[in-house]
């Protein structure tokens, strides 16, 4: 049977990486028969290299699924290059796609959105154009979703920075209104604790846990079968 690597970028925030950890553990209960290892870009071990090595020794084949939101250097050099060998592979990251629209739609009921709000996409960020792409359609899946104006913050690797973004959308509201980050992020660490210092009234909290990115992880597996 293939074995599913469920590739995270690592953290040291200990709250992080049991959101993280959510993602897995859903999969296993999703599909209990499927062998579904966790491994890392960075921070945190075991290396997605050495994950995938194991899984591939003596004949055995591997699909390593980024659980990641978009493109960017680890998906394109840390985890091109731990597949590049018989037997392994990988599939495209998470997002985009409507069920992590759903999620942030979700996540801004929780705070409680209102109309005269101005939500601004806080994003990782990366220096790969697709990734900005990936994020430009998952800003315009959530304004389709809502009534609420979508603008989008980075946090590194392009602009507008979220704290400018944040500054941009508050320059624009309506007497009432407020500023709401919507965190595009799975979970919580560095770039949560800067969206969370970047001015907003509001902030969701990130994406996992969630059943939905364990949904998104399978179908990124079987596609790549």
């Amino acid at each position: 049977m293939t074995v599913l690597v469920g590739c995270s970028h690592g953290t040291d925030n200990t709250d992080g990486r049991a959101a993280i950890r959510t993602i897995l553990a859903d999969v296993r209960r999703m599909r209990p028969e499927l062998d579904a290892r966790e491994a890392f870009v960075d921070v945190q071990i075991p290396e997605v290299a050495a994950v995938v090595a194991d899984a591939v020794a003596g004949g055995g084949s591997a699909v390593v699924v980024p659980l990641l939101l978009s493109v960017g250097f680890h998906v394109r050099v840390d985890i091109a290059e731990a597949v590049d060998r018989e037997g392994a592979s990988a599939a495209p990251p998470l997002g985009p796609d409507p069920r992590l629209v759903a999620m942030l739609v979700d996540r801004l009921e929780a705070v409680g959105l209102q109309p005269d709000d101005v939500v601004v996409l806080a994003a990782a960020g990366s220096t790969d154009p697709a990734a900005a792409i990936a994020v430009e359609a998952v800003a315009a899946g959530l304004a389709d979703a809502i009534e609420n104006p979508v603008t989008i913050g980075y946090g590194a690797g392009a602009s507008p920075t979220v704290p400018a973004a944040v500054a941009d959308a508050r320059a624009s509201l309506d007497a009432g209104g407020r500023v709401v980050i919507a965190s595009y992020l799975l979970a919580p660490g560095y770039f949560h604790d800067r969206v969370m210092e970047a001015g907003a009234d509001v902030v969701t909290d990130p994406l996992a846990p969630d059943m939905r990115l364990a949904a998104i992880v399978l179908d990124r597996f079987d596609a790549a079968l």
